[in-house]
């Protein structure tokens, strides 16, 4: 389980820095304008959108993950 929380922690934080470069690139034109490229301007919004997800993504493995019993609540115990 940790190496699964690791490894969404990196998908999360490598695409939020492709979010950021693709936002100082965000002025730039085509590659030479090559015919048959695909359009750039949606680059950034989609690497946002991927974070969220793989962020959603995470939670909710972590939530299943508790409710199967697979993983158990450490740290200060409640106090009643």
């Amino acid at each position: 389980m940790k190496y699964l929380v690791i490894v969404a922690f990196i998908a999360i934080i490598g695409s939020l820095g492709a979010a950021l470069v693709f936002m100082m690139r965000g002025g730039q034109p085509d590659d030479a304008g090559e015919p048959g490229s695909p359009p750039r301007k949606n680059h950034m919004a989609r690497a946002l959108a991927f974070r969220v997800g793989f962020s959603i993504l995470l939670f909710v493995v972590v939530l299943i993950s508790y409710l199967m019993g697979w993983i158990q609540p450490t740290g200060l115990p409640l106090q009643r």
